[in-house]
């Protein structure tokens, strides 16, 4: 018969000789749930903080040193976790400032967790998890869990500027859309909204039956423009702000947004998302820069099973969307490239299906040669550089 044991009441043997005050942070809008572990006491304890109150955390944090302090007679540091998440990194940065505080934030998806198919999921379980990951992470077990890197304060600004362009042109395609559909149900097919005299074809447009539009559909569409050249100059400014950060780059060939813009077929909006999204970072080897951009394989081998599962998309989406999608303009603007001519043979072996494989792994080799482009200089083989 098998036993229990994950319920929150079992209590497992803890080391106590611990070197410092281990804390997790539980964050919600309205409350953090503060859950700690201290030398000489083999029981967690769980607080809650009201959420965004910084220094009701530091106060609670300042109680447990205390309360370790008269147990063993040492004041200990303290050591936290937090989960990336909605709060961004503001608090990591916050507790990376006192030099009594070693903070660190997880990636949730990385903590290993039971298998059943309904687990039980709380937030003092949660913390529990926290405590007992951040402890094996400093023991030093490998693969544990993957602690998230913290961005500059820099290198996170740089990242609005493409973010905040992306959802300006999704809006930009609702509005589109939303005019031409409400057109085509009068029977109107040829209005284009985004060409420039889009008023004044406005005023000539006749449906399908030969009247003059409704006041009313008039009317609604007019206020669709507004808001649809609203944001075409939003996005102009956007761009602007972005060229503007290229031009800042010092005017030769190894910056890293100059290197990429002397590539054939990359523009200065994939050049900034490139950069900014992944190419600014460091990196050890290739497979950890396609593990970021979640391009790495997903084999599942269990004893006679041995089968892949194709890219494991947990890494930047954003980046992933990107590569993909330079993977097939390398293909028309670099076609003497070896990448490319590793994808065309690939595919004159295969089945016509297996195009999409053979082009989610041309990024991910494409995106290997464009870090070690900018970072080592190493030239891409067959790549066609822009005229100066």
């Amino acid at each position: 018969m098998l036993l229990n044991t994950d319920g929150p009441n079992t209590q497992a043997a803890i080391r106590t000789n611990l070197g410092a005050v281990f804390v997790s942070l539980e964050l919600s809008k309205s409350t953090w749930l503060v859950t700690s572990l201290s030398p000489g006491n083999e029981k967690m304890s769980f607080h809650s903080v009201k959420g965004g109150d910084i220094a009701g955390l530091f106060a609670r944090f300042e109680a447990l040193r205390q309360k370790a302090q008269v147990r063993q007679g040492k004041l200990y540091p303290v050591v936290v976790i937090q989960e990336a998440g909605l709060d961004g990194f503001w608090i990591e940065r916050v507790l990376a400032a006192e030099s009594w505080i070693e903070s660190y934030v997880v990636d949730a998806a990385s903590i290993a967790v039971p298998r059943k198919r309904r687990r039980a999921k709380t937030d003092r379980i949660d913390g529990e998890t926290l405590i007992r990951t951040l402890m094996a992470y400093k023991r030093g077990e490998p693969r544990v869990c993957s602690m998230v890197k913290v961005p500059s304060l820099e290198a996170e600004d740089r990242l609005r500027i493409s973010r905040e362009r992306k959802a300006l042109v999704a809006e930009r395609i609702a509005h589109n859309n939303r005019i031409k559909g409400l057109l085509f149900n009068q029977g109107i097919r040829d209005y284009e909204p985004l060409c420039r005299d889009r008023r004044k074809r406005l005023e000539e447009l006749r449906t399908g039956d030969g009247r003059p539009l409704s006041h009313h559909l008039k009317a609604q569409i007019v206020r669709e423009l507004d808001r649809l050249e609203l944001l075409l100059g939003q996005i102009k400014a956007v761009e602007a702000e972005r060229d503007a950060l290229i031009a800042e780059e010092k005017p030769d060939q190894t910056a890293p947004m100059t290197a990429l813009l002397a590539l054939k077929g990359i523009g200065a909006e994939f050049a900034a998302i490139l950069y900014a999204e992944g190419l600014f970072r460091q990196f050890g080897n290739r497979r950890q820069i396609a593990a970021y951009a979640g391009l790495a394989p997903s084999p599942w081998q269990s004893g006679t099973i041995n089968q892949e599962q194709g890219v494991s998309k947990a890494g930047n989406p954003r980046l992933r969307t990107t590569m993909i999608q330079l993977a097939w303009l390398w293909l028309r603007h670099q076609p003497d490239s070896a990448l490319t001519r590793w994808f065309h043979v690939r595919i004159d072996k295969g089945a016509l299906r297996s195009k999409k494989v053979a082009i989610v792994a041309l990024a991910r080799k494409l995106l290997v040669a464009l870090w070690k482009y900018v970072h080592h200089g190493i030239v891409i083989e067959g790549a066609i550089v822009k005229a100066a």
